[in-house]
This record gives C-alpha cells, structure tokens and sequence, in this order.
C-alpha cells in the first residue's frame, strides 16, 4: 500500500531532534510520497536537504506563504520565480505564475472562500488546477472548489468530532480528494492536540475508510493515483 501526504512541513524546527525518527515511521506506515509546502525563503536550505536525503519520496513545493507576507515580500515573490526558472515547484498562492509555469497551486482558505473563488473565477481554465488544503468548507463550496479542477486536500478534520466535513463527504467522488497531514499540525484522532506527523496519515484513512465504506488499500490507492495527477510526480 502506497500512501501520499500531499502537505507535510517536515522542515519544521519541532522536527529538529526526531526528524529521521519521524520520516522512518511514516516510510514503516506505508507514506512514501511526501510533498513539502514552503512558507517562505529562510526555509529553501532546509527543503533542500530533506529531497537529497530522500530523493525518491520528497517532493518540494516552493511558495510564500500568506502570514509570512512582509515589508520584503516582492524580494521573496521574486526568489520564488527564480526558483521555478531552474525547478519547476508549486508557487503556492501565485496563480498567474503557476500558470504560466503550467504548474498547480496550493490554497489554504480559512473564512474566506468568497473571496479565494472571485479570484479562481476570474483564472478559471484549462491551465488552473491544484489542492484546496486542510479543506474545511461546506458541501456547496466543495463542489465549487471542484469546478476549478482542485482536489480537496483531506487531514486530520475529518477526524474531529466538530469537524464538519464527515458529514458530507460521502458525496464527494473520491477521485476529487487527497490526502495530507500538514504536520506538525492539526493531528488527527486518537492524537489530536500532539505534534502530528506523516504517519498519523493513517487514521485519516481509516477515517475515510469507514466514510466511504472501502478499504484503506483502495482508498490509499485511488488518492495517490490523484495526486500523481495533480503534481505530475
């Protein structure tokens, strides 16, 4: 069984004394693709790092990241794009640069939708597609997030008793969904309020498993074939 975290920030500094740990028990889990989100330059090195330790299972998506917008965020948009001239990353919340570079975007919408789907109406097209992260909307957003060609990036929520998203999930055709952990963030059941971690993608899929009545060899499967389909990877 192959399963893909589509959203870990393994370079976190709360990784710094198990990070080896971590990654090996995710590898023993089953998680062998890991697609790892920038917040910002200060991070790049560190990235780095993690794809040549693990060639075969890091992905790296370069970006910036909303909350690390600052005085000098013109001087990062543009490392961004001096990063895709050499290696084509995902440009998280670059839509026009994304596009250009014919690659997908990543989007984090916490109450604000209306407004992240007045801009994907105006890019709406062949060229526009990628993952609504850490979706958390409702049913009627989940499908207007789907009209945009985005997949729905599934974690730990959907574990949560006040989660909301369990309700109607069965609704959404698995091939519009992903799986992610975000850790170190957002731990699903039975570990929610400790450090999360790739290999805790697992009781989202058993999670999903029993939503969708399948096995979690198929669902892992299906979600995996999905995000080969997003990054092309």
């Amino acid at each position: 069984m192959i399963i893909t975290d589509t959203h870990t920030h393994l370079y976190s500094e709360v990784f710094n004394e198990d990070r080896t740990e971590v990654i090996e028990r995710a590898l023993a889990a089953g998680v062998t693709r890991f697609f790892i989100p920038a917040i910002d330059s200060t991070y790049t090195e560190s990235m780095y790092a993690l794809e040549k330790s693990y060639p075969e299972n890091m992905f790296l998506m370069m970006g910036l990241h909303p909350t690390h917008v600052k005085e000098d965020y013109l001087e990062e948009l543009n490392h961004v794009k001096q990063q895709l001239k050499s290696r084509k990353f995902v440009a998280i919340g670059e839509i026009q640069l994304a596009k250009h570079y014919k690659l997908p975007i990543v989007i984090h919408c916490r109450g604000a939708f209306d407004q992240v789907f007045e801009i994907l109406e105006e890019e709406k097209g062949a060229d526009l597609h990628g993952i609504f992260h850490c979706f958390t909307g409702t049913f009627e957003q989940a499908q207007q997030a789907i009209s945009y060609n985005m997949k729905l990036g599934i974690g730990g929520v959907a574990t949560f008793v006040n989660g909301r998203i369990d309700k109607f999930l069965k609704r959404i055709d698995l091939k519009h969904i992903v799986l992610e952990t975000d850790s170190p963030y957002l731990s699903p059941v039975p570990n929610r309020g400790k450090r999360n971690e790739s290999s805790f993608i697992v009781n989202v899929l058993d999670k999903l498993s029993t939503i969708y009545r399948m096995s979690k060899e198929d669902i892992a499967a299906i979600t995996t074939q999905n995000s080969k389909d997003v990054f092309k990877r």
